[in-house]
């Protein structure tokens, strides 16, 4: 599924920069679980509307969170540089 169809059916965009660099610029709506407070908010995150879509600056940090959640059962994608998803939140919008 891409980064569009999962937009469309509702998925919630989670920026796992920190919060200094999330206050750089962000998705619209999107919102800020930096990873190294994954681990710990994982009720928090599962609470969330699914699917989820990750992002960071480049994927890296995204890709280890998104490893991490989907093993605890997580329905998320890694969603790659948070510009990238911010470009497919407009092509739906």
């Amino acid at each position: 599924m891409t980064i569009q169809e999962l937009l469309q059916n509702g998925a919630q965009v989670v920026d796992v920069r920190t919060p200094e660099e999330f206050m750089g610029g962000n998705v619209p709506g999107s919102i800020n679980i930096p990873l190294n407070e994954v681990q710990e908010r994982v009720a928090e995150i599962k609470a969330l509307n699914g699917p989820l879509i990750l992002c960071c600056l480049s994927g890296g940090r995204s890709g280890q969170a998104t490893g991490f959640l989907q093993a605890q059962g997580v329905n998320c994608y890694n969603g790659g540089g948070w510009m990238d998803v911010n470009f497919a939140v407009n092509q739906v919008s």
